[in-house]
């Protein structure tokens, strides 16, 4: 059985990698794109169609502020990739947003980054492999019908991709990326070329109705929903800082060649989302969803409960006179909503392994597997993203409201370290050339800071009621349980560190070692632990068994005496037939009577070839050791007894463990903050 888990994981997985290959798994720019881009290129097909579900609520009146909100959103966008050119520049660790706000804000607003952006990595997997199962459903209705089944099922094959390593799944992530890049330009450009040419276009849903729960609102509400539509449409900034958090990956220089890739992100991000929200505002595509507060009627006055994605009614528009290019389309934009989730198996484990080096995460999350991934951290984000999907159904527009918070929370703190971050190497730098260009790169920051500043307070303002809470809540929870692990693996090393005053010579010896064999019968295993007891020498030797029935317990004591075995057995005495309590009551009373002397316990164990003589042996010795760990001053020593059956094992070559490539231990500076 081992053997064929090992197939089935090699077959999966690949063949493991050496400690020596990790230069290998570096990425090139043009494969750091697809990457590290998907997320934030694929907005494109669901950031327009949030803004225009939230203008229905007002009706089709509201649709003329479409252009005015989109230019809003890209403006964002643009300044938002301006500030992060100059963090990837300045930290090249793979600890991003969170090392930025650390380093400069201290600990507790670095935590606060964290969290947020773990939040928001596993909402980019759920809510991107929803809305790409919501797209595929269009044409393919089996889908639609079983969207929680298929969207659980690609974040498993997303897994196993990532497991695989970050060259080989960016190296198949791709062709997809740039085929939906040039898919969208294409019909950007055919969409141009058409009206240049006097064609009038009109999406299916042109001749719709919308109508909303607040239909010919005005005045404050107005505004509240316009500045509630432009935080929808921010749903096209997510994964901008996936890039900081994955620096370590690209090739030398990593700074330089992150932030190329970062601007190459935002003009083809910036160009798709405007091109995309221009063709459906001219071809007056509609969208809505009762959930919202929206719904489409048709010219008789019949509800449409379906009408389409936004950019699938835009590309049967464009391509109304080559209908395959339409399919391409449709199936170009549902594998990028699909691919878009690999940013975020991308961004979360490293973020996990730098929050791990820094002990505000279980250390198993810094362990490298056999591809050189950060395995443990890629399972947990498929695992949470699994369950949310499962939570909401897999519904796009619900997941998307709890959207955005987090990666606006980073992207302030973020840029309001980056401004201390300036100003602390601005004290001290003397260099002319080089303060102008750290000024220039303060001033880029300090209006990143304000302008993202403002976009999380429209956000929390306009989505927090509408399930932005939740988000909020897990990023509570998440904060307060990493101080909780920190604290903890600080008490740790306080309590095993070595004082200075502290002898390490020949006083530290305990005074006397007695030895303990604990036995139930005379049988081949009790001679080995008697014989292993024996040649440690310990100051007192004695063997132990506890008399459950007294027949048996007097055969003992004559079969002891006949054999002439030179160690003195004592049987403990058990009116009640248990085993654990009289061994553990006897070794506390060797420890009462001299408190500086330790008593080791033999316990000999059977070692079995099948997981089902587990179940059969050894239960006795699980339970004693499990209570003997916990007294001080005892050890517990197992003595294997290998039976016939664990012959299949031998000789069976080692499977390839993770855990041998880890980072040096981050040390925590006296102020807290974290050293990378």
């Amino acid at each position: 059985m081992v053997k064929v888990a090992d197939l089935v994981k090699r077959l999966l997985v690949g063949r493991a990698l050496r400690s020596a290959q990790a230069h290998e798994q570096l990425l090139p720019k043009r494969i750091a794109l697809p990457v590290f881009a998907s997320d934030a290129l694929s907005s494109v097909a669901y950031a327009p169609q949030e803004i225009l579900i939230t203008l229905g609520i007002a009706g089709l009146a509201a649709y003329h502020f479409t252009p005015w909100i989109a230019l809003a959103v890209v403006v964002i966008l643009l300044t938002v990739v301006a500030s992060y050119r100059q963090n990837v520049r300045a930290y090249t660790s793979g600890g991003g947003d969170f090392e930025v706000a650390t380093e400069n804000l201290g600990s507790n607003y670095g935590l606060v980054v964290a969290s947020a952006l773990m939040v928001d990595y596993v909402l980019t997997v759920a809510v991107s492999v929803s809305s790409g199962v919501e797209n595929l459903g269009a044409a393919l209705p089996f889908l639609a019908d079983h969207k929680v089944a298929a969207a659980v099922v690609i974040v498993a094959v997303l897994t196993v991709l990532n497991l695989r390593g970050i060259r080989e799944s960016g190296l198949a992530f791709a062709v997809p990326t740039y085929a939906f890049m040039i898919s969208v330009f294409g019909l950007m450009i055919w969409g141009g070329v058409r009206l240049a040419l006097g064609t009038e276009l009109k999406a299916p849903s042109a001749d719709y109705t919308v109508t909303g729960e607040s239909v010919g609102i005005g005045g404050f509400a107005l505004i509240f929903l316009l500045l509630r539509a432009f935080s929808s449409g921010c749903a096209a900034l997510t994964g901008v800082e996936a890039i900081s958090n994955g620096v370590p990956a690209f090739k030398k220089p990593k700074g330089k060649n992150a932030a190329n890739t970062l601007l190459a992100l935002g003009v083809l991000a910036a160009t798709m989302f405007a091109g995309i929200t221009a063709l459906a505002f001219i071809t007056d595509a509609k969208f809505a969803d009762r959930a919202a507060g929206s719904s489409l009627v048709d010219r008789a006055g019949h509800p449409v409960p379906n009408p389409g994605p936004v950019i699938a009614q835009v590309a049967q528009t464009v391509f109304s006179n080559f209908t395959p290019a339409f399919y391409v389309i449709t199936a170009m934009t549902a594998l990028i909503l699909v691919l878009a989730a690999n940013t975020a198996f991308n961004g979360f484990p490293v973020l996990a392994s730098v929050l791990a080096q820094n002990r505000y995460l279980p250390r198993q999350l810094h362990t490298r597997g056999d591809r050189l991934a950060f395995s443990n951290g890629i399972v947990m984000l498929a695992t949470m993203a699994g369950l949310l999907i499962y939570a909401f159904h897999a519904e796009t527009t619900r997941l998307v409201q709890l959207y955005i918070v987090g990666v606006f929370v980073s992207f302030t703190i973020s840029q309001v370290g980056m401004v201390r971050h300036w100003n602390r190497l601005l004290r001290t730098e003397t260099d002319s050339k080089k303060r102008a260009q750290m000024q220039r790169s303060r001033m880029i920051n300090a209006f990143g800071a304000t302008v993202t500043g403002l976009v999380l307070v429209v956000v929390l303002i306009t989505k927090f009621t509408h399930g932005a809470w939740i988000a909020c809540a897990a990023m509570a929870v998440l904060f307060v349980m990493m101080r909780g692990i920190r604290r903890h693996y600080d008490n740790v090393a306080a309590e095993l560190v070595v004082p200075e005053d502290m002898q390490t010579d020949e006083s530290m010896l305990p005074a006397r070692n007695h030895a303990i064999v604990l036995l139930s019968k005379i049988h081949k295993p009790t001679l080995r632990a008697l014989a292993y007891a024996r040649a440690t020498r310990p100051s007192t030797l004695e063997a132990i068994s506890v008399g459950v029935d007294t027949d048996e317990a007097r055969q003992l004591q004559r079969d002891w005496e006949e054999r002439g075995i030179p160690v003195p057995l004592k049987i403990l005495d058990s009116p009640y037939r248990e085993i654990t309590r009289p061994v553990l009551e006897y070794v506390k009373s060797l420890r009462r009577r001299s408190p500086r002397d330790v008593v080791t316990v033999f316990i000999p164990e059977y070692v079995v070839g099948h997981w089902w003589e587990h179940l059969l042996h050894n239960q006795s010795a699980l339970r004693l050791k499990g209570r003997l760990l916990f007294q001080p001053g005892v050890m517990v020593t197992s003595v294997p007894w290998q039976l016939a059956s664990s012959d299949r094992l031998k000789g069976r070559p080692e499977s390839f463990a993770p855990g041998s490539v880890r980072r040096p231990y981050a040390v925590a500076r006296k102020d807290d903050q974290v050293k990378m």
